[in-house]
């Protein structure tokens, strides 16, 4: 467990309501530099009104947000600088190759030598055998690789993730997963929004739990365990899980990002 740092992210008393239906009733969670905060909560908790608050795309109604110390309603344009956003579907363009979307993404934000940046993320990503294909060739899971490595383009400290496995299969999860835990070791702040308790366990330094607009719970998943009675040892005949037999029957997950190689409809 990562010890607490500085806030990076910051909510106090947010609030937001649409028209006569309040959706945040007062937010209030902290993510440390480096750290990974999966926001939890089933639909329509208000996820992924935190999300777009925090990353300048909707007003609070009442509240402070602060990312990479600016005020989120006071400094925006500096927020912006500061954060990159990774929504529910990959936002790449199919036609172009892989490294053609990340080079469009490098001279739009007016880097020098679009080429080297792009090469170095599909290496960073496992996609350098996949970067001279179409990106409508990839699977899903390569997709949404490419899709975080694009929101990486310029480095930005700080990376919201709004449930970026929603509809993946178990293997592109699993990549996915492993994306996400690589830009955790390299510093970058992460909030994570899923409604997968597994993600969670499996990626969260801290787990935040969204519910009826508010925070009902905070703490890593030690601390959230503790709120349970003790656990009694009993003896249970361990059963394979699904999860396990599917990678049993298909085969170890191919992070090397060239290994598939279907094409068109078989690679949606």
């Amino acid at each position: 467990m990562k010890a607490r740092g500085t806030p990076v992210i910051r909510l106090r008393g947010l609030e937001k309501s649409f028209k006569d239906l309040p959706v945040l009733r007062g937010v209030d969670f902290d993510v440390e530099r480096g750290g990974i905060l999966a926001l939890l909560g089933s639909n329509g908790a208000g996820k992924t009104t935190v999300v777009r608050i925090l990353s300048t795309l909707l007003r609070a109604d009442a509240g402070t947000a602060e990312v990479n110390s600016f005020d989120v309603a006071a400094r925006p344009a500096r927020v912006r600088e500061s954060i990159s956003l990774t929504g529910q579907f990959a936002a790449v363009d199919e036609i172009l190759t892989g490294r053609e979307n990340l080079v469009l993404v490098a001279r739009l934000r007016h880097l020098r030598d679009p080429g080297a940046v792009a090469d170095g993320l599909l290496a960073r990503f496992s996609l350098t055998d996949a970067g001279g294909r179409r990106v409508s060739t990839y699977s899903g899971g390569m997709r949404r690789r490419l899709d975080i490595a694009m929101s990486l383009v310029g480095d930005p400290p700080v990376v919201f993730l709004d449930e970026p496995t929603t509809g993946l299969d178990p293997r592109a999860r699993v990549e996915v997963w492993e994306t996400v835990r690589g830009l955790a070791d390299n510093g970058t702040t992460v909030l994570l929004t899923t409604q997968y308790l597994e993600e969670a366990e499996q990626l969260a330094d801290r787990i935040a739990i969204l519910h009826r607009g508010r925070i009902i719970t905070d703490g890593t998943l030690d601390e959230l365990k503790g709120l349970l009675p003790p656990a009694r040892a009993e003896y249970v005949e361990k059963q394979p899980t699904l999860e396990e037999i599917f990678f049993a029957v298909v085969g170890d997950t191919d992070s090397t990002g060239g290994g598939d190689r279907r094409t068109g409809a078989d690679a949606k």
